[in-house]
């Protein structure tokens, strides 16, 4: 297998945690960062090991003929037109969540990275950790037998304690609570649910405490999902609440359930008044240091290496979370009203 260099784009939180996990795998190293501040590749290089190239012109960057990947960890609004310029320049790409902003963009990216024919992954880590390769498991060896609901919820107080928070506040910057964080939650559930959405409702509200009101946008939004195998959902996105951070997970089967770390199944004759534990490790931080990005990134790297699609977290499936996404978000602006997928894809 060969090594791929691996070039930065952005130089912030995700970017520290994108750089080490993958310099502790065996097929990517980063060798390049671009950055609109000033770095000292000295001072990069000892930090993170190896020998790295600092930027302050991106194009510079692209037109580097030794990196292989680019790894797109700036803001939101930057990634659209970052992750095209990287497409054309023939490198494959790692991309932050959210992937993009507005569904326009989203159909700008997805065309650029498919006609460059380059591959490509999103980092909806939250597939990769060990909290959902234990669920879906679960699912996939029948204990639950056929799913007909699931909710899953993302509960995360991003106020003026929080890094992000002085830029995420801005619809420019986050986008929506689904968008800016509980897009994890819904990929988390599409994932688990096994079929294709069909159709969302979605309703949006705000805190009143003052930490919020400096948000663009509404930081709380629920909403009702309906598959194509005729199952229904629920995710609640809620940036605004004062309590430790929670990834709550129900699914609910025909033959049994899970809840959390916690699961009852009729097939394997478990007491259905007491739960059951699950040998798995929660989602229970927002610390980009606590993801499970080297999983991701090691299985990228070989997806590369063999020239296929990476598993779990494609453009493909990029696409698919944000077009419900999407369609949710235009769900509660117009105040709830129904928004097909259909209708989404048409636009």
């Amino acid at each position: 297998m060969k090594k791929f260099n691996v070039g930065i784009i952005g130089y912030g939180w995700a970017a520290t945690a994108h750089i080490d996990s993958i310099n502790k795998g065996s097929l990517g190293q980063v060798t390049a960062v671009y950055s609109s501040r000033p770095l000292d590749p000295a001072e990069l290089s000892a930090k993170h090991g190896g020998n790295i190239k600092a930027y302050s012109d991106l194009k510079a960057m692209l037109s580097d003929k030794s990196l292989h990947v680019i790894d797109v960890t700036s803001y939101p609004w930057q990634h659209a037109d970052q992750i095209v310029a990287a497409a054309e320049a023939g490198k494959h790409i790692i991309a932050e969540k959210p992937l993009v902003l507005s569904l326009k963009d989203l159909r700008r990216t997805e065309k650029a990275v498919r006609q460059a024919k380059v591959g490509f992954t999103i980092c909806f880590e939250c597939r990769w950790a060990s909290h959902f390769k234990v669920t879906k498991s679960v699912i996939d060896q029948g204990l639950l037998g056929h799913l007909h609901y699931g909710e899953i919820d993302y509960y995360h107080g991003i106020g003026p304690w929080y890094g992000q928070y002085r830029w995420n506040k801005s619809k420019k910057g986050g986008g929506s609570s689904l968008l800016t964080a509980g897009c994890h939650a819904l990929d988390a559930l599409l994932l688990c649910m096994g079929s294709d959405v069909v159709e969302v409702t979605s309703y949006d509200t705000k805190s009143q405490h003052p930490y919020f009101q400096a948000y663009e946008y509404t930081t709380s939004s629920v909403t009702i999902l309906k598959f194509a195998n005729g199952a229904i959902g629920k995710c609640a996105a809620i940036v605004d609440c004062f309590q430790p951070y929670y990834f709550h997970t129900h699914l609910v089967g025909s033959e049994g359930s899970i809840l959390d770390n916690k699961f009852h199944s009729n097939r394997l004759g478990t007491n259905k008044n007491k739960w059951s534990q699950l040998a798995l490790s929660l989602m229970d931080s927002g610390d980009v240091n606590d993801h499970p990005y080297q999983a991701e990134f090691d299985a990228f790297f070989e997806s590369l290496d063999q020239g296929n699609d990476i598993p779990l977290t494609s453009l493909s499936d990029a696409v698919k979370t944000h077009e419900v996404i999407f369609a949710a978000d235009l769900s509660a602006s117009r105040g709830g009203k129904p928004v097909t997928i259909a209708a989404i894809r048409k636009k």
